[in-house]
């Protein structure tokens, strides 16, 4: 037994092995503290397991000896630190990915961790959201468009020209070679349970489709988010909006609480907390504004931002002030670079 496992036994805790877990128990925690937007993609293929018996898990991979965290742990919040605590003792250098406030304090109060702010998300409270106002004219605007061209939307769970539609997608993007991982869990997973697939047709030809991903509290579906998009390159600029109006519109009809709309990278404030790297923030702060290149930041945040969701920050958890190594380990990861 290592001294992780001996900390384990004196907390009262079984000694853990990595994958410990069974697939169908770490869907029960999904379901019961999968809140964060990307606690389903903690799922997709490649993923290691860090599992504590009566606590929960946290999903990583693993890129040139780095460890790379996605997301939350799926436990209560009020066990972050407890399998934190012994995660970090495991893996002393990790890197957290898109974590919220909470992970970041616990970490940098306890360990002396970096946490700066990696990019925004946004939430829509369906109850109260509707087409109507002036900031949302480009989205009744597309609406309009994609009438005039015969565009109807369904929802389908069903290959109907998905790769077809995504291959091509995928040519018009600044990455090319593959489809991102990691951040953006990909396409085609073995868990789907609970996903939603909504298609655009013109002429009954699919054209597009989103892939919306499950966000549970307590064995209930509290939220979707959408995690896969693709569309027609004829179509790029009103598909996207006239394929999540639609979906906005099911779910709310469905007493659905919310509609998360993921990760905005880089979008970053402009005020810098006390725990964040200032140079490392700096540098993100640049990289948004000269890196569309890589990958089109500043697009995607003005497309979501048209659907007028309450923003809020995520975060990365770093031991050094420049983490350049992990970064580029990670960007070779999620396959940017």
């Amino acid at each position: 037994m290592n001294m992780s496992d001996q900390a384990l036994a004196l907390d009262g805790l079984s000694p853990l092995d990595e994958g410990a877990f069974g697939f169908p128990e770490r869907v029960r925690y999904l379901k019961q503290f999968g809140t964060h937007s990307q606690s389903f993609s903690t799922l997709q293929p490649g993923m290691q397991y860090f599992d504590l018996p009566g606590i929960g898990y946290i999903g990583y991979m693993r890129k040139w000896g780095g460890t790379f965290v996605l997301s939350d742990p799926v436990c209560a919040p009020g066990n972050f630190a407890v399998i934190l605590e012994k995660f970090h003792t495991r893996f002393p250098n990790a890197c957290y990915i898109q974590v919220s406030k909470r992970v970041v304090d616990f970490l940098h109060l306890r360990f002396g961790l970096f946490g700066t702010q990696f990019g925004s998300e946004s939430r829509i409270h369906l109850k109260d959201w509707s087409l109507s106002g002036k900031k949302k004219q480009i989205l009744r605007t597309a609406l309009n468009q994609a009438e005039k061209n015969g565009i109807t939307v369904k929802e389908r769970f069903s290959d109907d020209h998905t790769r077809e539609i995504s291959d091509a997608w995928i040519r018009t993007r600044k990455c090319k070679s593959k489809e991102i991982r990691f951040l953006i869990r990909p396409m085609e997973m073995d868990y789907r349970e609970n996903e939603r697939h909504f298609y655009a047709y013109q002429d009954g030809k699919a054209v597009g489709f989103i892939y919306f991903d499950p966000i549970y509290r307590d064995n209930e579906i509290v939220s979707y988010v959408p995690n896969i998009s693709r569309a027609n390159a004829d179509f790029r600029q009103g598909i996207f909006y006239t394929l999540m109006a639609h979906a906005i519109g099911v779910f709310k009809a469905e007493g659905v609480p919310s509609l998360d709309l993921g990760l905005l990278p880089l979008s970053l404030d402009q005020v810098t907390e006390h725990q964040e790297s200032r140079l490392l923030k700096r540098i993100l702060h640049g990289l948004y504004e000269k890196g569309n290149f890589l990958y089109n930041f500043k697009g995607l945040e003005f497309t979501k931002s048209r659907f007028r969701g309450d923003s809020f920050k995520t975060y990365c958890c770093h031991r050094r002030t420049i983490p350049a190594l992990e970064f580029l380990a990670m960007f070779k990861l999620t396959r940017l670079l």
